[in-house]
């Protein structure tokens, strides 16, 4: 037996921490479930329908908070696979965090709605193609900027103005992980599309992973040079 080997406790090989990964991500999805699933049923019985656009936002109020705690709890996850407690943590997130994560979400769930119900009534608008094609490019600028506002709200202690600002700066500062972010984006919009919103919901959890996975850099800068 190596010394490597002898010198590993249970729990610390690379298949326990997988599955610790994996145990973290069922037990975090299965929390996100749980608390966003007042919109999430709400969502399944509205219709398609551009008049619903409104209410579609109203029905995802719940999902900012759910999605904020999923990002805490599988940040601070555990590696070791005897040291697990994944409910605990993605609660003790959503607490802590239910607050300064609704300052972001309910204004940019707003300005979706105001987005949506435009484009779905442009034709009776009477105003220039190009005008939808800003509207949506507009759109998804906001919904890459509320994937930032979420990692830093969600690991760390700040305004909502100083989340706004740093989450608009770390859009061009690392536009790799902006691209990465657009691509999770494009993907659960896929899902969505082709299946259902629930579709999309059960793969939060691993959603919470890839973003954190592509924000590495932007919560290593926040840390050295933001906070103390």
């Amino acid at each position: 037996m190596s010394e490597v080997t002898a010198g590993r406790g249970f729990g610390e090989g690379p298949l326990s921490r997988a599955s610790a990964l994996i145990y973290t991500l069922l037990v975090v999805e299965g929390m996100f479930l749980v608390a966003a699933a007042p919109g999430l049923i709400a969502l399944t019985l509205l219709g398609r329908d551009a008049s619903n656009v409104p209410l579609a936002a109203a029905c995802a109020l719940p999902l900012g908070p759910a999605l904020s705690a999923a990002l805490y709890a599988v940040r601070r996850r555990s590696r070791d696979l005897t040291d697990l407690h994944p409910a605990a943590a993605f609660w003790r997130g959503y607490k802590a965090n239910v607050r300064g994560v609704l300052k972001i979400w309910v204004p940019w769930l707003a300005g979706l709605a105001v987005i949506g119900t435009n484009l779905a009534n442009f034709a009776a608008a009477g105003v220039p193609g190009w005008w939808a094609v800003l509207l949506v490019l507009v759109a998804v600028a906001a919904m890459l900027w509320v994937a930032n506002a979420l990692v830093i709200t969600s690991l760390f202690e700040f305004r909502a103005v100083d989340v706004a600002r740093l989450a608009a700066f770390f859009l061009m500062r690392f536009p790799k992980a902006t691209l990465g972010n657009l691509s999770l984006l494009v993907v659960a919009a896929g899902v969505t599309m082709v299946a259902t919103e629930l579709a999309a919901a059960v793969l939060a959890s691993a959603f919470a992973a890839a973003l954190l996975w592509n924000s590495r850099p932007m919560i290593a800068e926040v840390q050295e040079e933001f906070t103390t």
